[in-house]
């Protein structure tokens, strides 16, 4: 499976899933551009190692993802968006009565509101090219639902309807529009998490992992970052070509439950 000449942009990429897709595009011959809020010497030596180990062009462009006219500006530095994948996101978590509005706002503009605008910016450059893919990274929580998480619940269904109306609205264009919903995805920052959690309930590692983290994901294993890369990389692949306006779950069994 190659994408070489494709170019892929990955919101929210400078760690965990986003880094992880970016990887596996590379590794299929995309070239990719890279995004964060932040502008560190460090995260445009992501770029530059990419590039090198996979062969493939790669750059970083900073862009806040709470802030539209940047998730605009961000494809437009772009100049070229074959695979878009809107990834970026946050969480809170609260009861509804005590959910700081501020967040809330974030949670929508960062989670939803993005990828709606990095779509709108780059659906005329797909066109332009003749083929297109829009990958929105949502979660299981954009088809099930948890207590105390209403912004990122209320954002990832929302990112989950936009998607099936993109790709109603490109079904007879050589361009597809697929949300990709990851159970508990092992990343660095749930790494970091580990350690405290199981001091708070003095469990082991893997009875925390377990019965814990995983409580409700029944394969009671973390997904990969290279998982949703690869699941990514089908996507965009010609195998995909007629899979449109669905989502599909990599979730251990979270959402057969």
């Amino acid at each position: 499976m190659t994408l070489r000449g494709k170019t892929a942009v990955i919101t929210g990429s400078n760690s965990g899933i986003g880094l992880g897709i970016a990887q596996e595009m590379a590794k299929a011959g995309a070239n990719v551009v890279l995004n964060s809020f932040t502008d560190r010497d460090d995260d445009h030596a992501i770029a530059v190692e990419i590039a090198k180990t996979h062969g493939v062009e790669a750059r970083y462009i900073q862009a806040d993802m709470s802030k539209g006219d940047q998730c605009r500006a961000l494809i437009e530095k772009a100049g070229v968006c074959d695979i878009l994948i809107n990834n970026a996101g946050i969480q809170h978590v609260a009861p509804i009565d005590d959910f700081p509005v501020e967040k809330w706002d974030a949670i929508i503009a960062i989670n939803m509101s993005s990828a709606f605008h990095t779509t709108a910016a780059a659906l005329p450059l797909m066109r332009k090219a003749g083929w297109g893919r829009v990958i929105n990274i949502a979660s299981a929580h954009g088809l099930t639902a948890s207590p105390f998480k209403s912004a990122y619940i209320a954002a990832k269904h929302g990112v989950v309807g936009m998607t099936k109306s993109v790709a109603l609205e490109t079904a007879q264009e050589p361009i597809t529009a697929n949300a990709i919903c990851p159970g508990y995805v092992l990343t660095p920052l749930v790494e970091e998490q580990i350690p405290d959690t199981m001091r708070e309930y003095d469990m082991s590692r893997e009875d925390v992992i377990k019965n814990v983290m995983l409580k409700r994901q029944p394969s009671k294993e973390f997904a990969t970052v290279e998982q949703m890369g690869g699941t990514a990389v089908f996507l965009a692949s010609d195998a995909a070509a007629q899979i449109t306006g669905t989502t599909i779950s990599v979730d251990g069994g979270w959402t057969a439950l």
